[in-house]
C-alpha cells in the first residue's frame, strides 16, 4: 500500500484532526487490522459503518497480493447491521472508548444509570435524539412509540426508562461475566491461541514460499 493511500484512512484523518500525534502506530493501524483479517482466511467481517473502510483496505491488500503472486488470500466482505451501523455515545459522537463516551454495560446499575443520565440532549425537540438512538438498541421502535409519546418532552423520565431497559438486558450477561473464573479465561485464551497459530503458520509458509523468502 502506498503512503497517499494510507493517508486517506478515515481513522487516521479523524485522529489527526483531533490533534493526536501522527505516529507510525496510528498510520499503520489499518494495515495491521488488514493483516489480522487476511491471516485467517476470513470471508465476512461484522463491523460498524465507521469500520467499513478497514475491510476495504484488507480487500485491496488481498487483491494486490493475489494479482502479484497468485491466489493466496481470501478477499473479505463486510457485514453491517443497519440497526447498529453507528452507535452514538453519551455525547452524541460515535460511541468509542477513545472518546470516553461509552455506557459501561458490565458496570454496576449505578454506573449505567449515571452514564445514561449524562447523555447530551437537544432541548429544542420533544424527543431526545441521542437517548432514542440508544434506546432502540434495547427495544423495538414499535414498543418505544407509546413511551416517547406519553413522555414527550420529559427527558429525565425517558433517560430513566432507558437505564431500566439496559439493566434488564445486561443483568444476566453481567452475572455470567462476573461468574467467569481466571482459569476459564486462561483456558479459552490458550485454546484460541493454539488454533490461531496453526492457521497463521500455514498461511505464512505459503506467503513466504510465493515471495521467495525462507526461514
Amino acid at each position: 500500500m502506498t503512503v497517499p493511500f494510507l493517508m486517506q484512512a478515515h481513522s487516521y484523518k479523524d485522529k489527526v484532526a483531533k490533534g493526536l500525534e501522527a505516529n507510525a502506530g496510528l498510520f499503520n493501524y489499518p494495515m495491521l487490522m488488514a493483516a489480522d483479517i487476511l491471516l485467517y482466511n476470513t470471508d465476512i467481517v461484522p463491523v460498524g459503518q465507521d469500520q467499513r473502510q478497514h475491510v476495504e483496505y484488507a480487500r485491496e491488500a488481498a487483491a494486490k497480493f493475489n494479482n502479484a503472486y497468485g491466489q493466496t488470500f481470501t478477499e473479505p466482505g463486510e457485514k453491517i447491521s443497519d440497526t447498529v451501523a453507528v452507535v452514538p455515545g453519551i455525547d452524541g459522537q460515535k460511541m468509542s472508548k477513545s472518546y470516553g463516551n461509552t455506557i459501561p454495560l458490565f458496570g454496576s446499575k449505578d454506573n449505567i444509570s449515571k452514564a445514561v443520565m449524562s447523555i447530551v440532549t437537544d432541548s429544542s425537540g420533544e424527543r431526545p435524539a441521542n437517548v432514542y438512538a440508544i434506546h432502540k438498541l434495547f427495544k423495538s421502535e414499535s414498543e418505544l412509540e407509546s413511551l416517547y409519546e406519553e413522555k414527550k418532552g420529559k427527558y429525565k423520565d425517558l433517560k430513566e426508562a432507558l437505564a431500566e431497559d439496559i439493566e434488564r438486558v445486561v443483568t444476566p450477561m453481567r452475572e455470567r461475566y462476573n461468574a467467569i473464573t481466571e482459569e476459564e479465561i486462561k483456558k479459552v485464551l490458550h485454546e484460541g491461541a493454539e488454533k490461531a497459530k496453526a492457521i497463521a503458520s500455514e498461511k505464512m509458509i505459503d506467503v513466504r514460499k510465493k515471495i521467495g523468502v525462507t526461514l
